[in-house]
Formats: C-alpha cells, structure tokens, sequence
C-alpha cells in the first residue's frame, strides 16, 4: 500500500468518525428535545398548563419555533427506535 493510498484511508475513517459524533450529538439534542415536548404536554394533560406558552407567550415566534422543533426531534426519534 502506498502513501497516497493510506492517507485516503485514513481520510476515509476520519470522516465516519467526525460523521458518528455529530450523529450522537443530533441524538442527543433531539432526545432532550423530545423529553421537553413530553414534559409539557404531561403538564398539559395534568394540570392544563402549557410550560412553553407560560414562558415564551401563547403562539408567539418564538413559541412556535419551539413546538417546531420539539416535533422535528420527534420525527428525528424514530430514526432512533430503529438502530442497533
């Protein structure tokens, strides 16, 4: 194996590597996320007080962004349901 060669495999590797870290911390945003979601809507259905709005206003920009990303992050779970 030549020089060239092993520095492309070694690129190669390095790039799964910096790949599966920022997986696992997209992972680990989007689990934080969906923890918030079920805290709030467990408020919601408990208490019928929604967290988000008490903090960030009812449906206001902010808010909205919020709810948004809480429901990417429940998409982005699933993903996690299914890996090894």
């Amino acid at each position: 194996m030549n020089k060239e060669n092993k520095k492309t495999y070694n690129n190669k590797n390095d790039y799964k590597i910096k790949r599966r870290i920022i997986m696992k911390i997209i992972d680990k945003i989007a689990l934080v996320l969906i923890i918030i979601g079920a805290i709030n809507w467990g408020l919601i259905g408990i208490f019928n007080f929604n967290l988000v709005a008490a903090i960030f206003g009812d449906m206001t920009l902010l808010s909205r962004i919020i709810y948004s990303l809480v429901g990417i992050s429940g998409l982005w779970g699933i993903k996690l349901l299914f890996e090894d």
